[in-house]
């Protein structure tokens, strides 16, 4: 390329290059007359040194075949992916055709509208018509014979789903795929019976359309005749009472005809499907027991009952199941019959209303004298030892449900309470229903519990009067002659001493904040502590608090002398200097 453009330029090109481009001169040969206008630049359709963006900028140009290949539809779109110059090549003159179609080998198949039936035999250019593109021709059937439709578009522009290619007289028309199929005796009917002037759209579907002759209700059933008949036999019925609607004919009704009740029209007027609907002369109880009649009849027999008891509010058990029902049922309205014992039994109460009107808390209905009721289980108060044995009436003085008796032991012995209410109401944190006399009480729950000596001790040794709270805690009430301390070391005796036995004393000098070692484990308590112990007062903790008598250095050395003495003896010193 270096080398033309030297010989060019001596050869006085210089002044033509400044308005054409080296492209342009050597150019092979013209462009086709559609891409005439493309000519004067070579970058519309080519990009120096890259050979390949060629098929882009065709692209980019041919929007729609870019979109068919992109979408993978058409011809390009099927097309295995190759260079566009594969099949159009430019640059040979105005007049050249630089599409290469052969209309004898080109396989259709390879469009969106593949050729099938007599269609294969049609001339391209009886679709493809002269100065349009091959993509433009025509793919619906209307298209091209719309003359030929003897429907007169009355069912749209979709032939293909009745005809096709191989024949058109000849159909392939599926009446199931449609809303109204085909069953029975409608098989039979020509088209043209219901399709009058070839008008197969909008074609009526209900049943009178065609058969409002043959309609013996006369319209009184409304139109759904498909409900009840069937178009395999007309007289033939298909409608089930049971399956179709919410009343099941049972017993006689199975037997009773369509018009002895339906004797309106049948969708507008909606039938009760209560038993008074229709049997209401019928009713001997003239309305006094409520219109749900089938309660207690059948649909089998009338006079025939079925009514359980057990259903109401009022089972009956034990003797009411040999009882007349004129026995409670006064009069025809049996929903006033009342359920309460005393209604019928006032006079056998021997209670006389005293107990309430609840007699079925207690007795049952098999025998009045068999008590049902367990204390222990219908009550918060369970009946232990001697209280079984009491009559329900010497604690129940009043009315039943009126008094609530109290639960404390003193609301029914408070004369029997030789503490005279000085220990409270809760006698049985003592005392048991078995035995009064014999108490349960255990001191180890108190704030006292007893141990060693205390245990074998008379309870009247420290409770001094009847209310047994008062009795003191402390060592010195009891033990005040006792202390050999004479009180100097405080009343809090069981630091040092325990209830087993007063002469042996267990305290220990290293749980405090001075700990004895050596020689200070033989001194006597009262070597140090020789004033009554206060809490107050605090012994002093250092060495000269007690020995400042034998320090031979008379305070020299300050008043620390562990620093140098020991506790095992006073005279053993230290080598400070080695530390």
């Amino acid at each position: 390329m270096r080398v033309l453009f030297v010989l060019l330029c001596l050869m006085g090109w210089a002044p033509l290059a400044a308005s054409q481009s080296i492209e342009s001169i050597i150019m092979p040969g013209e462009l086709i007359a559609g891409h005439a206008k493309l000519e004067a630049n070579c970058e519309n359709c080519h990009v120096r040194f890259k050979k390949k963006e060629q098929d882009r900028l065709c692209r980019d140009c041919h929007k729609p075949i870019r979109a068919d290949i992109a979408a993978k539809r058409g011809y390009h779109g099927r097309l295995k992916p190759q260079p566009c110059r594969n099949c159009h090549t430019d640059h040979e003159g105005r007049n050249a055709r630089i599409v290469h179609l052969d209309t004898k080998t080109f396989d259709h198949h390879l469009t969106d509208y593949a050729l099938a039936g007599k269609h294969t035999t049609v001339k391209c250019t009886s679709c493809h018509l002269p100065g349009k593109k091959h993509r433009d021709a025509p793919g619906q059937c209307v298209d091209c014979h719309r003359k030929d439709d003897t429907h007169k578009g009355g069912l749209g522009p979709k032939c293909a789903d009745c005809h096709d290619a191989r024949d058109w007289k000849r159909t392939r028309f599926d009446h199931d795929t449609t809303d109204f199929k085909l069953r029975g005796g409608h098989t039979q009917p020509a088209c043209t019976d219901c399709h009058a002037n070839n008008r197969f759209k909008d074609t009526p579907t209900q049943c009178v359309a065609c058969h409002r002759d043959d309609d013996p209700h006369k319209g009184r059933y409304g139109e759904k005749c498909a409900s009840c008949h069937q178009d395999s036999d007309w007289k033939r019925l298909s409608f089930d009472h049971d399956r179709d609607t919410r009343y099941d004919l049972i017993g006689r009704h199975a037997q009773v005809k369509c018009d002895s009740c339906h004797t309106g029209s049948l969708y507008r007027d909606k039938l009760a499907t209560r038993c008074v609907s229709c049997h209401r002369s019928d009713d001997p109880h003239k309305g006094a027991l409520g219109e749900q009649c089938e309660n207690c009849h059948a649909e089998w027999s009338w006079k025939r009952t079925r009514f359980d008891h057990a259903k109401t509010d009022f089972p009956l058990l034990g003797k009411h199941l040999n009882t007349q029902c004129e026995s409670c049922h006064k009069t025809a309205r049996y929903k006033d019959a009342p359920t309460r014992c005393v209604a019928c039994h006032a006079d056998d109460d021997k209670h006389k209303k005293r107990f309430g009107d609840k007699c079925d808390s207690c007795h049952g209905a098999d025998d009045w004298k068999t008590i049902r009721f367990d204390h222990d289980r219908d009550t918060q108060y369970p009946l232990r030892a001697r209280h079984r044995q009491v009559t329900c009436e010497s604690c129940h003085t009043g009315f039943l449900y009126e008094v609530k008796l109290e639960q404390t032991c003193v609301s029914c012995h408070k004369t029997d309470d030789v503490h005279k209410g000085q220990l409270g109401a809760r006698c049985d944190q003592c005392h048991a229903e078995d035995d009064w006399k014999r108490t349960g009480f255990d001191h180890g729950r108190s704030r006292f519990p007893l141990l060693g000596r205390h245990q074998v001790a008379r309870c009247a040794d420290c409770h001094k009067a009847a209310t047994y709270r008062d009795a003191p805690t402390a060592c010195v009430s009891c033990h005040r002659e006792d202390d050999v301390h004479k009180q100097t070391l405080g009343p809090k005796c069981e630091s040092c001493h325990n209830a087993r036995d007063w002469r042996l004393w267990d305290f220990d000098h290293d749980k405090t904040d001075f700990r004895l070692d050596g020689a200070h484990r033989k001194v006597r308590c009262s070597g140090c502590h020789r004033q009554p112990v206060d809490k107050a007062i605090t012994l002093a903790t250092s060495c000269v608090s007690c020995h400042a008598g034998d320090d031979v250095h008379e305070g020299a050395f300050g008043k620390r002398c562990e620093r140098c003495h020991v506790s095992e003896r006073f005279t053993d010193v230290s080598a400070l200097h080695q530390r």
